[in-house]
C-alpha cells in the first residue's frame, strides 16, 4: 500500500501549483492543504495512475481508499472519489459502513456531497433495507454531514424519490441552524421540484423552513 500511496504522491507533487493550492485552500475555508492540482488535470492523474497501477482490475480495495483519507493533501481524498466512481454499481451493502467513515472524516462539503447522492445513494436504493437499518439514524445523527448525507442521498432518484423519506428526513431538521443542514435541504427540494413541482410547493407552504432552504428549494418553481 505504501508503494501505491509513495507513488501517487510523486505524481502529484510533480503537478503542485501553489498559487492555486492557496486559493483552492481558501475556498474551503482552509480546512485542508492543497496541491493546487484543477480537477481536469487531477483526473488525468487519477487515469494514468490507474491504468499503470492495475488496481481497477482489482477488486474495491477498502485499505487504498482509507490510505488516501489519511493523507494530509485533499487531492488525495478527491482522487479517492473518482477510484470509488470507478466501482459505484458493483459496491455491495457492506460497504455502506466503509462510505459512512469517509463521510464522517475529513468532512466538508466537497467529499461528502459526492459520497451521499452516489455511493451512499446507489447501495441504498439496490438495498432498501439499510432505511430502517442505518438512514433513519443518520437523519438524527449528532454528526451534521450524516444527517445532510440522510437529506441529500435521492438527490439522482427523480420520479424514484420516496417523498415521504425525503419529507421526513426535512421535517427532523428544518429548524437546524447549520449552513449546511439549511442548504442541504434547499438543495434536496429544488432537484426533487424538478420532478414533482407541485409537491414541493405545497411542501414548503405547509412547512417551517428556514429562508435559505425555501430560496434554493423553491428556484425552479413556476411563478404562479
Amino acid at each position: 500500500m505504501k508503494k501505491l500511496i509513495d507513488s501517487l504522491r510523486q505524481r502529484l507533487s510533480d503537478k503542485a501549483n501553489r498559487d492555486n493550492a492557496e486559493q483552492m485552500s481558501r475556498y474551503l475555508k482552509n480546512h485542508f492543504i492543497f496541491f493546487g492540482i484543477k480537477t481536469p488535470e487531477r483526473r488525468e492523474i487519477s487515469k494514468l495512475f490507474f491504468q499503470e497501477t492495475g488496481i481497477l482490475k482489482e477488486p474495491y480495495n477498502e485499505e487504498f481508499v482509507l490510505a488516501l483519507w489519511e493523507q494530509p493533501e485533499r487531492e488525495f481524498q478527491l482522487l479517492g472519489l473518482d477510484y470509488i466512481a470507478k466501482f459505484q454499481k458493483k459496491l455491495a451493502k457492506h460497504h455502506i459502513a466503509h462510505i459512512e467513515k469517509l463521510i464522517t472524516t475529513k468532512s466538508w462539503w466537497d467529499t461528502v456531497d459526492m459520497l451521499a447522492q452516489h455511493p451512499a445513494g446507489t447501495i441504498i436504493a439496490k438495498h432498501p433495507e439499510l432505511i430502517e437499518e442505518l438512514v433513519d439514524k443518520w437523519a438524527v445523527s449528532e454528526d451534521m454531514w450524516l444527517r445532510r448525507t440522510a437529506i441529500i442521498h435521492q438527490l439522482r432518484y427523480k420520479e424514484n424519490t420516496n417523498e415521504d423519506r425525503l419529507y421526513k428526513y426535512i421535517k427532523l431538521n428544518a429548524d437546524s441552524k447549520e449552513f449546511f443542514i439549511q442548504k442541504g435541504i434547499g438543495w434536496a427540494l429544488r432537484e426533487y421540484s424538478k420532478t414533482n413541482p407541485y409537491s414541493v410547493k405545497q411542501f414548503i407552504e405547509s412547512n417551517s423552513l428556514a429562508p435559505l432552504s425555501v430560496r434554493e428549494g423553491s428556484k425552479y418553481i413556476p411563478k404562479e
